[in-house]
C-alpha cells in the first residue's frame, strides 16, 4: 500500500529560554520573535477553521 510521509509533530511543550543573562535588547528581540510565531500559529488555526467551515457547508444536508 501507500506509505504516508512522516511529518514533523508539534513539540511536546514549550521550553523556556534561560533569560537571566540576556540584555534588555536581546529580551525585546526574543519577545518580538515569539509574537511573530504566535501570529503565524494563529493564522494557521484560522485557515484550518475556514477549511473546516467550507467542508461542513459542502457536506451539509439540504434543509438541515
Amino acid at each position: 500500500m501507500f506509505e504516508e510521509e512522516a511529518r514533523p509533530t508539534p513539540r511536546a511543550g514549550f521550553q523556556s529560554a534561560r533569560l537571566e543573562e540576556w540584555a534588555e535588547a536581546e529580551l525585546r528581540a526574543y519577545i518580538n520573535e515569539l509574537r511573530a510565531e504566535i501570529a503565524r500559529a494563529e493564522t494557521a488555526i484560522e485557515a484550518r477553521a475556514r477549511q473546516r467551515s467550507a467542508a461542513d457547508a459542502f457536506f451539509r444536508k439540504p434543509g438541515g
